[in-house]
Order: C-alpha cells, then sequence, then structure tokens
C-alpha cells in the first residue's frame, strides 16, 4: 500500500500543495499533521510509521518533510528499510536500499540539515542586529495605531463594541484590552 505523510511547521501554514501532491502520486492513506519537524515524537507521524509494513510504500514531497536532522533521517529509513518498506520522496524520486542509494540519501538529509540550520542562522543573525536599533521591539508588529485606538476608544463612550468594531476594523477583544490599559493607567 501507498501511504503519504505532509506536515507543515506553525499552524498558519497550509498543508492543501503537499495533500495534493500525494494525491496525484496514488497515496491510498494520508496522514497529516501541523507540528515542528524538530521534534521526534510527532503523533502522526509515529502512527504512521507503526503501521508501515513489507511492501509498503512511504511517500512525502521534500526530504524536511520527513526528517530535519540527517541522523533522525537516517535512522529512520534503515528502520523502514529492515521492514521492507520502501521511500519515496517526491522532490528526490525513489530511495533505493542499495549503497548508493543510502549515499544519496544520507547527501540529501545532510544538506536538508544544512539548509535548516542556514536558516536558523540567518534568523538569529537578523534579530541580533534588529536589537541594536533603539526602537526594537519583539514579536508581531501592532496592526493598529495609538491614534487609531485611542480614536476607537472616543466612539465607545457613544456607540456599541460591535458599532465601533464595524466602523474601525478592530475586534471587540482588541478594544476590550487597550480600555482595561487605559483604565489601569488611570489609577
Amino acid at each position: 500500500m501507498k501511504y503519504g505523510y505532509a506536515r507543515v511547521s506553525t499552524l498558519h501554514q497550509d498543508l492543501e500543495a503537499q495533500l495534493q501532491a500525494l494525491e496525484n502520486e496514488g497515496c491510498q492513506k494520508i496522514y497529516s499533521e501541523k507540528f515542528t519537524g524538530t521534534k521526534a515524537d510527532r503523533p502522526q507521524f509515529q502512527e504512521l510509521l507503526s503501521i508501515l509494513k513489507t511492501g509498503d510504500t512511504l511517500v512525502v514531497t521534500k526530504l524536511d518533510r520527513f526528517a530535519r536532522s540527517t541522523g533522525d533521517a537516517i535512522s529512520t529509513v534503515k528502520e523502514l528499510f529492515n521492514k521492507g518498506v520502501k521511500v519515496h520522496v517526491l522532490n528526490m524520486g525513489l530511495v533505493e536500499d542499495t549503497p548508493t542509494g543510502r549515499l544519496i540519501f544520507n547527501i540529501m538529509s545532510s544538506f536538508a540539515e544544512f539548509e535548516r540550520d542556514m536558516i536558523v542562522e540567518r534568523t538569529q543573525e537578523g534579530k541580533a542586529i534588529a536589537k541594536q536599533k533603539p526602537d526594537f521591539r519583539e514579536g508581531r508588529p501592532k496592526k493598529y495605531g495609538k491614534k487609531q485606538i485611542e480614536h476607537a476608544l472616543q466612539l465607545l463612550q457613544d456607540h456599541s463594541y460591535k458599532q465601533v468594531e464595524e466602523t474601525t476594523g478592530i475586534s471587540k477583544s482588541t478594544l476590550i484590552r487597550a480600555k482595561r490599559r487605559l483604565d489601569s493607567a488611570e489609577k
């Protein structure tokens, strides 16, 4: 049987492209999850590994969906080969249980880990540079400026939360938090 596995790292990412590619490849059953690849205890992946048996094929779209570290990838593929399971990485091809197949897989796994490490390093460098700026703020930028919030809070004096939300686009929960901050600052 042909099994597919799709994974994205965050809840905000979309699995659709991977699922479509796995369906196009003819996977009869597809496991998917939104879970960081740096963790080994991905529940759907662990469940899939436990049911694979001789003659089955595991299909993933890219190597980095399968494993993030070279050691983890090599260990998992060895385990699958020992069970008689084939591994097909769509952007790489079928990984064969031959000396050449294992070599290519090990090299590609090393590149995937290297790529991930470089992304982390560049992110950290960018963050270190940004922290040197006096106006640096950690986290996501605010959606609404101080003047917009103040205007919305003034509208709240004569209008309901729903009316202010419809007028300004600022959600009720944001307005409530801003009102609490203003009330606590006045005390």
